[in-house]
């Protein structure tokens, strides 16, 4: 007999898994439109797979009780493990259609899932050498699974199923998704699709005007505001030598940076409320400071145009989380290496589709320090508040949201560490510690920048452990924890 909460579980996966058979469903008109009818059945496979275990999962259990938390965080972590796993059958069956081989790399399923992992974790770290020669209906399907995933699977789960109310609000915070722009939650992610979708949209005319081909803008719009970074060249973004497209690259990933919630309050009352925003006003000093010193660094193997034109746009990649390129980074200096890794690790805006730390954890751990000196040369018995932009905070309120902060950052650089310790042992030893620490970061700070370590033929150890990390990183850890947690005790 199983116990209630693993019958809740089991309940909410099965709601879940779907998302991905009607993405492949949708994906079918793509397949047909530039005539690639072999790629009809492996999406329609997809689409039959994913609902067949979804009414297997929900079936039996669909009078379980509502989700609470915990249900919430299992259901997160398991969830994008499952969806991750379905998801790479079209790259399993369509790359094996085609023969395999370097070209077509996701007839391996190791490579697969590892490709599928880093799509809706919104990474971008690819298998694919030659991105151009894949079929359009593979080049979709990558690009779909970032701007789903950017926004997230439960996300999407909810604004289609519209769930009851306790669970609904269980499993979107579950997702690392913390901030409420409406009330009800599934007001908040309707509004949340609804500004995602105009913004794709107004990425793709802006590419294309801007002298990008229809179906390129239309992949790199959708892996652009998802702050995901596949693209459809092997040089990505550089394959244009185009500053136009340069330009508005870097205002679509900015944009992908920044909470919804604040997209929100622009449209209400206007552009300065994102600067009014603490984090969006310190995510944007950040890129400024991060652009200046890396363009520095790079004056010692770069003429000066060329030194600061590269360093905005490859910061503003790295820090946003999109994982575009412009230049040859494993050619770059060590410092520059380790400049590009700290703004990965730091990541953008909470509430946003940007991965990393979050720029808000930084603020309240640079503050808590002020903040903490304050009380010390303070009175025993003052009362010290703690200012955050315009909001006050009780000392106890500052005190919980510091330890918070505080625990998650460390938690966040305890696996950056795991996955480093393991990648230095599984890769060739032409690639230096900076090449290693600069690799798991764009992982686990769902960046999908590369040295060069990500490749066809890595280890399977080495591409579980980046997967690992991308997986780890898109949850914020918490989930992950709580699923080991539930495997050596249960769900209590």
């Amino acid at each position: 007999m199983l116990s209630e909460d693993l019958r809740i579980v089991l309940r909410d996966l099965g709601l879940l898994v779907p998302t991905v058979g009607a993405m492949a469903a949708l994906s079918l008109p793509v397949a047909a439109a530039f005539g690639e009818w072999y790629a009809l059945w492996p999406f329609g496979l997809t689409a039959l797979v994913a609902f067949a275990l979804g009414l297997f999962l929900y079936l039996p259990f669909r009078r379980a009780g509502e989700a609470r938390l915990k249900h919430g965080l299992l259901v997160a972590a398991v969830g994008w493990l499952l969806v991750a796993a379905v998801g790479a059958l079209p790259f399993q069956l369509i790359s094996a259609r085609l023969g395999g081989g370097t070209l077509y790399p996701y007839a391996d399923m190791t490579s697969a899932f590892f490709e599928s992992v880093s799509g809706f974790t919104g990474t971008g770290l690819t298998m694919a050498l030659r991105p151009d020669l894949l079929p359009h209906s593979l080049q979709w399907w990558r690009s779909f699974t970032e701007w789903v995933g950017g926004m997230g699977v439960i996300v999407l789960m909810l604004t289609l199923i519209a769930g009851p109310g306790a669970s609904a609000v269980s499993l979107y915070f579950a997702e690392a998704r913390g901030e409420k722009i409406h009330p009800s939650v599934i007001s908040t992610v309707r509004t949340m699709w609804w500004i995602f979708s105009l913004y794709t949209f107004a990425s793709v005319v802006a590419l294309w005007g801007a002298g990008m081909p229809p179906w390129e803008a239309i992949n790199h719009a959708m892996t652009g505001i998802s702050t995901g970074g596949f693209s459809v060249w092997p040089d990505s973004i550089g394959h244009y030598q185009s500053l136009a497209i340069e330009m508005i690259t870097l205002l679509v990933m900015f944009t992908g940076a920044v909470s919804f919630a604040v997209h929100y309050q622009a449209m209400q009352r206007g552009l300065s409320a994102f600067w009014r925003d603490i984090q969006t006003r310190w995510l944007l000093v950040l890129l400024l400071l991060g652009t200046l010193f890396l363009g520095l660094e790079n004056l010692v193997i770069l003429p000066l145009g060329q030194a600061f034109r590269q360093a905005s746009f490859q910061y503003v990649s790295a820090m946003t989380c999109t994982g575009f390129g412009t230049a040859g980074i494993s050619g770059w200096t060590d410092g520059a290496k380790l400049l590009l890794s700290l703004g990965m690790v730091l990541g953008g805006a909470a509430g946003s589709t940007a991965g990393g730390i979050k720029v808000i954890r930084l603020v309240l751990l640079v503050k808590g320090v002020n903040w903490r000196f304050r009380k010390i040369v303070s009175p025993a018995s003052a009362l010290v508040p703690m200012r955050l932009g315009k909001q006050v905070l009780s000392e106890q309120d500052a005190s919980r949201r510091l330890e918070e902060a505080a625990v998650l950052t460390f938690l966040w650089l305890g696996f950056l560490g795991i996955g480093i310790a393991v990648l230095l042992h599984t890769v060739p030893p032409a690639f230096k510690l900076s090449d290693v620490i600069f690799e798991v970061a764009s992982a686990q700070g769902n960046v999908g920048l590369s040295v060069g370590i990500t490749h066809p033929t890595m280890s399977t150890l080495a591409k579980l452990t980046l997967c690992f990390n991308m997986w780890v990183g898109r949850l914020e850890i918490i989930p992950v924890l709580m699923f080991i947690r539930a495997l050596v005790r249960g769900i209590e």
